[in-house]
């Protein structure tokens, strides 16, 4: 499918930058993954939230606060909306926010939206545009390897690339847990470089060095806002 997850990666670690931000953002995950069931060995979501904490070097200290906040029963109420846009030159986006207040957040994206040049669009305006798949991405094994790990295992799967010397495993969100499971058990004390769900543009754009600017403009402002979580967009940067 030609995805490049070089392009990938920097879309999706638009609102990684700033270390306050990225610890923010995961204690808000960790607290609503945790809610009602704060044990990660029977949690799956929460279990690949911290493991993907870990690899973003998030201190224990963040993540065994707020799973003990869980288990006190002291955890906030935050919502997952999401919001899509068009901006310059053919180029969109997906923002996804995880807040305790819906009406502040909207406000806040409108207003950055506003002052960036971007629309925002309707529900699936843009998120057609865009594949919602679960990844995992892993070193050390060939494609057949993994492909054989996998037909073995009878988990289906979407896509498999190879990009340098790391295999990516493409999968429909329902078939991730299953297919990380085919590969533990193929290849005992593997770590997944990439684990997880997320909004992959099935087109990227290039924009002119004016466009560029602004757009990027834009993603600082949107990185900017607590609320926000995450930035999936079409952008060839």
């Amino acid at each position: 499918m030609g995805r490049a997850h070089e392009v990938r990666a920097k879309a999706m670690a638009a609102t990684a930058a700033k270390k306050s931000k990225l610890y923010s953002i995961y204690a808000k995950e960790i607290m609503k993954a945790a809610k009602g069931n704060p044990d990660p060995t029977s949690n799956d979501a929460l279990r690949r939230i911290i493991e993907k904490a870990k690899r973003e070097q998030v201190p224990a200290d963040v993540i065994n606060r707020n799973i003990d906040k869980a288990k006190k029963g002291e955890v906030e109420n935050f919502d997952v909306v999401e919001y899509e846009a068009f901006a310059q030159g053919g180029s969109n986006l997906i923002v996804k926010c995880l807040t305790d207040n819906p009406n502040r957040t909207i406000s806040f994206v409108k207003t950055v939206f506003n002052k960036c040049g971007a629309k925002i669009a309707g529900q699936n305006a843009v998120s057609f545009m865009y594949e919602h798949l679960g990844a995992v991405g892993l070193k050390g094994h060939s494609e057949d390897e993994v492909m054989e790990a996998l037909i073995n295992a009878d988990v289906d799967v979407n896509d498999i690339e190879v990009e340098d010397d790391m295999i990516v495993v493409y999968t429909d969100v329902a078939n991730l847990n299953n297919a990380k499971k085919a590969l533990e058990d193929a290849f005992p004390g593997i770590t997944f470089e990439i684990d997880e769900i997320a909004y992959y543009a099935k087109d990227t754009v290039q924009l002119t060095d004016e466009e560029k600017e602004k757009f990027t403009r834009l993603l600082d402002m949107l990185d900017d806002l607590d609320d926000v979580s995450n930035v999936y967009h079409n952008v060839e940067l």
